[in-house]
């Protein structure tokens, strides 16, 4: 019984750390996204096009060398077909979508931020359609959160946005479908491997994107920085945290895998400061300080929640 416990216990620690990296790793690639989407004028709906069709080709080529033909049985399975094609519009597409948008017309730093808004519109969504009861320590980790989330928008001034309101609402929605994008893969990747979920949520995404606006009309002029801050977003901010999330996945449950998210707006912050001179506000680091005392209260709370539940 003791090893089952330490077992848990560590899978349970595996998967917060897994989905640490993953937000770190789109913290790095939010900086990069703001200077491509302010400085180098990519219009959204060609970038995002080129980023999703791109990266859905090269997952499903991934999952081709490791599961062959095996790769086309998610779409002989109808009870997953639909959660598939959510998960690629509404989950992936969508929040691709809403967080680029928030950065074109504002900064990086406060996008991400409002993006770990997620874990309130999951617990709103269990509440509603699961009638599970909250956790004490989930409001208490909210709560925390949110603070952060508000002082680093307003710089403690409720009369006062760091950023301009149309951010603000598209960061708003970006939590949204940062939700969706973590509860609705789950149906599927009980029965398919995380590689083969995300290669064709990332490529229905990219064919929804194409439709609109194809990567071969009207494309922008492109300079060497531009094409490698392009290819570092497509691998640092698509392909390797969204596999490593759904990797994380397996491991912890998605409220926790959520609330990691935290690490995202701190890693973009600290960056936001270096290469774009945002400022050093002491109401911003404290903002910052809450999220990680959240991240701790988050690993306490759901390794201890398990364990019990199978100790």
């Amino acid at each position: 019984m003791e090893s089952e416990k330490g077992i848990l216990e560590t899978n349970i620690l595996k998967g917060i750390m897994w989905a640490m990296l993953a937000s770190a790793l789109w913290g790095t690639s939010g900086t990069i996204l703001q200077f491509v989407s302010q400085n180098a004028s990519i219009p959204a709906g060609w970038f995002l096009s080129t980023r999703t069709i791109i990266s859905g080709i090269v997952l499903l080529s991934i999952g081709g060398f490791m599961y062959h033909k095996e790769i086309f049985n998610v779409w002989k399975d109808k009870s997953v077909i639909l959660w598939l094609l959510a998960y690629g519009v509404l989950g992936l597409g969508a929040n691709l979508m809403t967080f680029y948008l928030s950065v074109q017309t504002g900064n990086a730093d406060a996008s991400t931020i409002l993006q770990y808004l997620s874990p309130v519109f999951i617990l709103i969504g269990s509440i509603v359609f699961q009638h599970r009861r909250p956790m004490k320590s989930d409001m208490v980790v909210f709560l925390i959160s949110l603070l952060g989330v508000f002082l680093s928008i307003t710089q403690g001034d409720i009369h006062k946005l760091s950023i301009p309101m149309n951010s603000l609402i598209w960061g708003i929605l970006s939590g949204v479908t940062a939700a969706f994008y973590v509860v609705l893969p789950r149906p599927v990747l009980k029965k398919y491997p995380p590689v083969v979920v995300l290669g064709w949520g990332t490529l229905v995404a990219g064919i929804i994107f194409n439709l609109h606006q194809p990567i071969w009309i009207d494309t922008p002029k492109l300079s060497l920085f531009t094409i490698l801050g392009i290819g570092a977003i497509i691998l640092f901010g698509t392909i390797l945290p969204f596999l490593i999330i759904l990797h994380a996945l397996k491991f912890a449950p998605s409220e926790a895998v959520s609330l990691v998210d935290a690490v995202q707006p701190v890693v973009t912050f600290i960056l936001s400061f270096v290469f774009f001179n945002t400022g050093l506000n002491l109401i911003k680091v404290f903002g910052a300080g809450l999220v990680i005392l959240a991240i701790f209260i988050l690993q306490r709370s759901h390794r201890k929640l398990s364990i019990d539940k199978n100790g």
